[in-house]
């Protein structure tokens, strides 16, 4: 293959997966009129349209569906070596992109950034926040982190943070001319805060145990919101029922701003895990922002930065 032809199948990934000759154009330093003249190249040259466009949108073709299909394992191959290439140099080096909630990049990944960043001056690492399960091969991500440690058997789990619990919680207000809630059942008599969850649109169902029993409850109230935080001011502005993480709250319910109900039906669970590729080969600053995130008890503080909400 001629040097040209690799970096002709190169922009075209980027528009393939960009669906935009104006962003891959930005992303690879090209100008829009050169993308657009070498993906005309590249077609002719294997006698096929590749991609559909339209004033709106470009799209792969079938032809050029198979032809990702083919390329995004191969340049992923070569990036991973080059990345690799890194363990030779004197000092780590390279990029680390990880997907997280909004949750775990304030009270996990943030900590241990403080701490990794000033070691290793030569490592970037980009977070993106985002409440829904993130495929890593097709969002360029090297790791994610995420409650539980269940995931596929070709995923490595490392615990960063302790077992945690969701804590359903309202103000004195609230609770002021209302009945505190003894069982699940007892929600459809209250109003409370709902989460919608953006991986499928829906509603969150509250979850519930006691005993090996679970229980899930629909609840219904004022207020929606896709945000924790929110959900958390919600409860303190005596809107509603709501339910979060436990390290949310636990300032709050001690100085007596909100009152925890439905104890005994939420036991602790697994808490933070990164997650990452088992096949992955990972390079020498991935293994130690690993080990920088890795939970371990007897860390003082791991794990715990508040995030303030008045």
């Amino acid at each position: 293959m001629k040097r040209d032809e690799l970096g002709d199948l190169a922009a075209f990934l980027a528009v393939a997966e960009e669906r935009s000759f104006t962003r891959a154009a930005a992303k690879i330093g090209l100008s829009q009129s050169a993308l657009s003249h070498t993906i005309r190249r590249l077609e002719a040259r294997l006698g096929l349209r590749l991609l559909t466009r339209t004033t709106r949108s470009v799209s792969p073709t079938e032809a050029g569906e198979r032809l990702v299909e083919t390329l995004r394992p191969a340049f992923d191959g070569i990036e991973a070596r080059i990345d690799a290439l890194s363990d030779l140099r004197d000092r780590p080096a390279g990029t680390i992109r990880i997907t997280s909630g909004e949750h775990a990049a304030h009270t996990l990944l943030w900590p241990a950034l403080e701490r990794f960043l000033p070691l290793y001056p030569d490592v970037t690492v980009e977070i993106a926040t985002d409440y829904r399960l993130i495929d890593l091969a097709e969002g360029r991500f090297d790791a994610g982190v995420r409650l539980g440690e269940h995931l596929s058997d070709d995923i490595i789990a490392v615990p960063i943070g302790p077992q945690t619990r969701l804590m359903v919680v309202g103000s004195p207000a609230y609770f002021a001319d209302r009945p505190i809630p003894v069982t699940p059942d007892d929600l459809t008599a209250h109003a409370c805060i709902n989460l919608r969850l953006p991986t499928r649109g829906g509603l969150y169902v509250w979850e519930f145990e006691k005993d090996g029993r679970a229980q899930n409850m629909r609840v219904d109230g004022p207020l929606v919101i896709n945000d924790m935080v929110l959900m958390l001011r919600g409860a303190l502005a005596g809107l509603g029922l709501g339910i979060v993480m436990e390290d949310q709250v636990t300032d709050h319910i001690a100085e007596g701003r909100l009152i925890q109900v439905l104890a005994d039906w939420t036991p602790p669970f697994a808490g933070y895990h990164l997650y990452y590729p088992s096949r992955r080969q990972p390079t020498s600053a991935f293994s130690l922002l690993v080990e920088t995130l890795r939970y371990r008890p007897d860390r003082p503080g791991q794990g715990r930065t508040d995030i303030t909400v008045s």
